[in-house]
C-alpha cells in the first residue's frame, strides 16, 4: 500500500471481474474517425496487459470529450482498435455504457478477456456539468445509475485515470464506496513522481496556461498564485483571450463571439478578478496572431482590429515567453497557446515548445493537447516529464486532495487489501 492506497500487488485478480477506469480521452479526427494521438493509450497499456495477463476479467471504463461537453464528444470504438494492436490480443467493444447490453457483455466474459465500454460521458451523471452544478457527495455517486448498475457485477474497482484524478465523477469515486479498489500501475507511477517533483520546485517556476480547457484553467490560476506555488503564469489560447478582454482589452469581434458561443463568458469576471488581484505575476500576450485569406497576420495589442479571431500569441509574446522559459529552474505547461495543428497559427505553441528543449529548468508538460504538441515537434526526449494529466498535475501542485485520491483511500480503509 502506498500513500493509503492499495496497489495490485495487494490482490488476486484470477477470475474476478475488474471495473477499470482508465483516461483514453485523445483528439479524434472527426472526418476518419481515427486517434490524432495514442500517447495516453499506450501509457495504460502496461496495466491492462498485466491484468489480463494475470486473468482478470478487465470491463474498461473511458471518457472521450472534454468540458465542451456532447459537442467534443465521440464513441470509444476508435480506443478499442488502437488498444487491440497495441495489446496484441482482440479488445471487444460495446455502444452501451450500463445498459442491458452492456451489462450481458460484461457477464459472458471470460478470464483475461477484455471489454471497452462506450464513452461514460453519455450517461449523464458523467458530464462536467453534472459534477459542478450538483456536487454530490461521494456516497451519492455510489447511488447513481452507472455505479448501480455496473459494481454488482465487479469485483474489484482499478482505477489507471490519473489524468483525470482531479473529476469528481461516479466512474471515478464512486466504485470506491462499494468495491475493493486500488490504483493502477501508471496511476501509481504517476503519483509518485509526481509527489516527488512537486514537494520543493526549484524556483522561479514558471506556468504556462493555455489551451481551450477554460473551467481547468480557471480553477487552478488563482488557487496556485495565491499559494504561492507559481512565481509567474504565462497565458496563451483562450485562457490569454479571456484574461484580455477581462482587463479591457481588444481581442476582436469573433474572438468574442468564439468565447459567447462556447459559453465562456462567465469566466470573464472570474478571470477580472484574478487579473485584479495578482496581475503582476500574469503574463499576458502583447500581441495576437489571426488569419486572414489564409494568410497569419500579426496586431499589438491596443491595435487589434475590431473584426478579428485571434488563433495565437503575436511572435512578440512568443520571444518574450521563450526569454522567462529560460530564466526559470521549473516550468509547468497546460495547453498550448494556439491553434497549433494548422501552420498559419503555431508559431506561439512552437516557439514555447522549443523553448522548454532548451532551458536548463525542470520541464513538465501534462494534458492531452500538450502531449500532442510534443509529438508533433518530436520534443518527447527533451521534456523533464510528461503527464498524462492536466487539470490533475496542477490541482496535485496546489496540495489540495485530489477526489480520486481520496476516494482510493476511502476505500483502502473499508476494504482493505486481500494479500495474495
Amino acid at each position: 500500500m502506498e500513500f493509503g492506497i492499495c496497489t495490485l500487488d495487494e490482490f488476486d485478480v484470477k477470475g474476478k471481474t475488474v471495473l477499470f477506469r482508465a483516461d483514453l480521452n485523445q483528439p479524434v479526427d472527426r472526418e476518419t474517425g481515427k486517434l490524432k494521438s495514442t500517447t495516453r493509450i499506450e501509457k495504460t497499456v502496461p496495466t491492462l496487459r498485466e491484468l489480463s495477463d494475470r486473468g482478470a476479467r478487465l470491463v474498461v471504463m473511458a471518457h472521450q470529450g472534454s468540458d465542451i461537453e456532447y459537442k467534443n464528444f465521440y464513441c470509444t470504438k476508435p480506443h478499442a482498435e488502437v488498444l487491440s494492436k497495441l495489446l496484441g490480443r482482440p479488445v471487444k467493444w460495446i455502444d452501451d455504457v450500463c445498459g442491458p447490453a452492456a451489462r450481458e457483455a460484461i457477464r459472458a466474459l471470460k478470464d483475461g478477456e477484455i471489454l471497452l465500454l462506450d464513452n461514460v460521458r453519455y450517461v449523464a451523471e458523467e458530464q462536467t456539468l453534472f459534477e459542478m452544478k450538483l456536487q454530490l457527495t461521494h456516497e451519492q455517486q455510489a447511488k447513481t445509475l452507472l455505479v448501480e448498475k455496473l459494481a454488482p457485477l465487479g469485483d474489484l474497482y482499478v482505477c489507471d485515470a490519473f489524468a483525470a484524478a482531479h473529476r469528481d465523477q461516479p466512474s471515478l469515486c464512486g466504485f470506491e464506496q462499494v468495491l475493493p479498489s486500488a490504483m493502477g500501475r501508471l496511476f501509481e507511477k504517476e503519483y509518485v513522481v509526481v509527489s516527488k517533483l512537486l514537494e520543493a520546485p526549484e524556483r522561479p517556476c514558471v506556468f504556462v496556461l493555455g489551451g481551450a480547457k477554460i473551467s481547468d484553467a480557471f480553477l487552478m490560476m488563482g488557487t496556485v498564485l495565491a499559494n504561492g506555488s507559481a512565481d509567474r503564469i504565462l497565458t496563451g489560447g483562450l485562457v490569454a483571450n479571456i484574461l484580455l478582454a477581462a482587463a479591457g482589452k481588444e481581442i476582436g469581434a469573433g474572438s468574442l463571439d468564439f468565447i459567447e458561443k462556447q459559453n465562456y463568458s462567465e469566466f470573464i469576471p472570474k478571470a477580472r478578478e484574478i487579473y485584479e488581484k495578482y496581475g503582476e505575476k500574469i503574463v499576458l500576450p502583447s500581441d495576437l496572431a489571426y488569419v486572414e485569406d489564409g494568410v497569419r497576420k500579426e496586431c499589438r495589442i491596443g491595435e487589434v482590429p475590431s473584426d478579428i479571431t485571434a488563433l495565437d500569441v503575436g511572435s512578440e509574446t512568443a520571444k518574450r515567453y521563450r526569454e522567462i522559459i529560460l530564466s526559470a529552474k521549473t516550468v509547468f505547461v497546460n495547453g498550448p497557446a494556439g491553434v497549433f495543428e494548422k501552420p498559419e497559427t503555431e508559431l506561439g505553441t512552437k516557439e514555447i515548445w522549443q523553448a522548454l528543449a532548451d532551458t536548463e529548468a525542470y520541464t513538465v508538460v501534462g494534458g492531452g493537447d500538450s502531449i500532442t504538441a510534443t509529438n508533433k515537434y518530436g520534443l518527447a526526449d527533451k521534456i523533464g516529464y510528461i503527464c498524462t494529466g492536466g487539470g490533475a498535475l496542477i490541482r496535485f501542485l496546489t496540495g489540495e486532495e485530489l477526489p480520486v485520491v481520496k476516494a482510493l483511500r476511502f476505500a483502502a480503509k473499508k476494504f482493505g487489501a486481500e494479500k495474495k
